[in-house]
């Protein structure tokens, strides 16, 4: 649906020429054409095919195992199996979310002595034909115990449940237990009294709530080729995040220094958090190194439901308190997340955001990551906190109702602004949560009525903290007054652009002039991976320090041509000028077509470690449609508001908030792994595992909100990833308005709304 509503909140006066326009985008054209260059396209001479075995159970402890059959099949040239992976059980590493434990990791790429979950890699062959390594890998003999598997956090918290790891112990505050469980950790957060808070409060709601593992859904499966050449060096080409966290985690896993490691990615068909770590890269480098061959692995669809990162599952129960004059007193939040087969659920990133979009001086969060039998969770887009969310929003909004107040107002007397703090001690600069809220109360959408029976309307707003970490950039002026931008973020969401587009803001030429690339692990300096909503921030923000580096260069040139002092010149708009001599002037095309001749060329280089990264609130209004008798949601409407910071490139922006209001949508009303009761996955085709299709999602109105971000030169805020987050709790509480029941787990299917129905009618 179209509306005549101004697509944009500008609450910004600040005017750009490149910044804020909307340029085609670098990679279109490759794209459209199909002469990009993806991971599975990668080829070379001598290529071999790989293949990994995986396990049938999802709990088993491994006998025995014999790969001399396939070893002696005709066109195999080796076979790998955990044995081949450097052994160091108490060695513990940081991967940039805290110390984990490098066996864990490790047997994950390839197990040790347990299956932990059914698709968990065994051993793996490297054939002439991907038929040969089938045909091979069925020939590998193993012999298996079978064990009793735990595939939920209620499951596996309970006296006397299987153990996954014998070694695990809960670690809490630093202190670990004494005992072996299942549960890896847990962490809490206070600020204020919470009992006080809620003997204060006039009304209390709490609930518990649950919802199923949920895949992030990419396009494009894992894959990788590596080639171990004959220097010692280890070559790999892949679809990743982050070729840095190749390099790194395939070094670790290997036991190389990462000086022996390079990783050239290619393009990437979608990542949304779980192309950000490593799962046949070390599988085909073992391989490559045993065959003398480059061996290339790629994952089927099953293989990539079964044994990659899925985000995490969870119970949650979440208490508010609010006083009659709609002022929240307390919050309270107990989280539990599967981690699956190895400690790491998102549950502190959770935390972290629970209460985050309200002022509430009286909160207590309590977190636990628990392992189970499914393969170990991994990020996605925001992750853990679209599950979080549901929970929160749908508290909030029936402590509205039992307040008689409006949605919105009460959002909005309660909302977090400049000053305001959370529960992990972190205080807000200037965001725009307010702006939010004010734009959803002033949408047409919101004051339109609707009109039709089991129709509802339901609201919910969400935070990101985002982050900023490492990156860097350099760029390269070339004669023609064009310029090479060499950057090292993974271009997912059209970060070529407004990575270039703050590049042309500060050397004042057109976008179109400059000319991005993105390179290998060899050829720029460190840069994180494309996660966090970190790259147009970040990565911008080398390239503004790298144009400012060229501007330097420049304008020291053009002083030598002039043989005057450098101070007395500036650089405005793409001109040169003096400020004493309005004859001294000249372009920068002008400039650069002289800097062969005048001494040596220029490349200006930054490499930046920012810490003002912004956090991102997102807001949904959703309107829906309710069949009681089959449970069926149509939705009507759906408008998704986000606060940006400035939009570098609104089409991106409106882009990343449909595509992320998508993938809530799928998350919200169908998703899930629909798991047998001895831990098999019976849904891993996208035949069988639902995400919504062109049928199911509406048009999505787009609101973009600009707060500048304070920590920024341009004001940027991540907005990759905010826009997941409302979109349960907005059609939670879209349904409980259509039908009058409250939702309390996801996917809220149709067999779950008429289940819930006819609990809450006493059926």
């Amino acid at each position: 649906m179209t509306t005549d509503y101004e697509p944009n909140v500008v609450l910004s006066d600040t005017e750009y020429d490149t910044i804020g326009s909307r340029p085609i985008r670098p990679d279109g054209h490759d794209k459209v054409t199909g002469r990009a260059v993806y991971g599975i396209d990668y080829n070379s001479t001598g290529l071999l095919h790989g293949k990994i075995l995986r396990s049938p159970h999802a709990h088993a402890r491994i006998k025995s195992l014999d790969a001399s059959k396939a070893l002696e099949l005709p066109g195999v040239k080796a076979v790998v199996t955990g044995a081949d992976l450097p052994q160091d059980p108490e060695r513990m590493v940081d991967l940039g979310l805290g110390p984990v434990r490098l066996q864990f990791i490790r047997e994950n790429i390839l197990a040790g002595d347990k299956a932990l979950y059914k698709g968990h890699p065994i051993a793996a062959v490297a054939a002439t034909s991907l038929h040969l390594a089938d045909e091979a890998i069925a020939l590998i003999e193993v012999e298996y115990e079978t064990l009793p598997s735990v595939t939920t956090v209620q499951e596996a918290m309970v006296d006397n449940a299987p153990l996954l790891h014998d070694s695990l112990r809960t670690s809490e505050g630093g202190e670990m237990g004494d005992a072996p469980t299942n549960v890896a950790s847990h962490l809490q957060l206070a600020m204020g009294d919470i009992d006080q808070g809620f003997n204060e409060a006039d009304v209390i709601v709490e609930r518990p709530f649950n919802t199923k593992t949920v895949h992030q859904g990419y396009i494009e499966p894992h894959n990788s080729t590596a080639l171990w050449n004959t220097d010692g060096r280890l070559n790999i080409w892949c679809s990743t995040q982050g070729a840095f966290a190749v390099r790194d985690s395939t070094a670790l896993i290997l036991d190389l220094p990462v000086s022996q490691v390079k990783v050239t990615p290619l393009e990437i068909g979608g990542g949304f958090g779980g192309k950000t770590v490593v799962y046949v890269d070390p599988v085909a480098a073992l391989l490559s190194k045993k065959s003398a061959q480059p061996v290339k692995i790629v994952m089927t669809r099953q293989e990539t439901f079964e044994g990659t990162g899925p985000t995490s599952g969870s119970n949650i129960t979440i208490k508010m308190g609010a006083k009659n004059d709609g002022t929240m007193v307390s919050a309270q939040a107990n989280m539990v997340y599967e981690a699956g087969a190895y400690p790491g659920s998102p549950v502190g990133m959770s935390s972290m955001c629970t209460f985050a979009s309200y002022v509430i001086d009286n909160q207590l969060i309590d977190g636990y990551d628990v392992v189970v039998n499914k393969p170990k969770a991994e990020p996605y887009r925001a992750p853990g906190v679209t599950n979080l969310t549901f929970a929160v929003e749908s508290v909030v909004d029936e402590l509205a109702s039992k307040l008689g107040i409006d949605g919105i107002d009460f959002r909005l007397q309660n909302a977090a602004k400049e000053g305001t703090s959370r529960a992990d001690g972190a205080v807000y600069p200037r965001v725009g949560c307010v702006e939010v809220l004010e734009a959803m109360k002033n949408h047409p959408h919101y004051n339109t009525p609707l009109e039709g029976p089991n129709q509802g309307r339901g609201i919910a707003i969400g935070f990101w903290f985002n982050i900023g970490f490492h990156s860097a950039a350099s760029i390269i002026v070339n004669a023609d007054g064009t310029v090479n931008l060499v950057e090292g973020s993974t271009d997912i969401g059209g970060s070529r652009a407004s990575i270039s587009m703050q590049a042309a803001e500060v050397l004042g030429i057109p976008v179109e002039d400059v000319h991005p690339t993105v390179v290998d692990t060899d050829s720029v300096g460190y840069t994180m991976v494309t996660a966090g909503s970190r790259t147009t921030f970040a990565t911008g923000w080398a390239a503004y320090e790298a144009a400012q580096d060229v501007n330097r260069q420049m304008i020291a040139r053009a002083a030598q041509i002039w043989e005057v002092d450098a101070e007395g010149l500036q650089m405005d708009h793409g001109v040169i000028k003096s400020s004493s001599d309005p004859e001294l002037h000249m372009t920068f095309k002008e400039l650069a077509g002289q800097l062969a001749f005048t001494g040596e060329n220029i490349v200006g280089s930054a490499a930046v470690n920012p810490m003002g990264a912004g956090g991102s609130f997102a807001g949904n209004i959703v309107d829906v449609e309710v069949d009681p008798e089959t449970g069926k949601v149509e939705i009507l409407r759906f408008t998704a508001v986000q606060d940006a910071g400035k939009a570098i490139h609104p089409s991106y922006v409106e882009g990343q908030i449909q595509g992320g209001s998508a993938q809530g949508i799928g998350w919200a009303l169908n998703e899930e792994y629909f798991m047998s009761d001895d831990g098999e996955m019976q849904n891993v085709s996208l035949l069988d595992y639902r995400m919504p299709t062109s049928l199911d999602v509406p048009m999505i109105d787009t609101v973009i909100v600009e707060v500048p971000n304070p920590g920024h030169p341009f004001g940027v805020r991540g907005v990759g990833e905010a826009n997941i987050i409302p979109p349960a709790g907005a059609l939670a509480n879209a349904i409980s308005n259509a039908v009058d029941v409250r939702m309390d787990r996801l996917p809220m299917n149709p067999g779950a709304i008429v289940e819930t129905i006819g609990e809450q009618n006493g059926g």
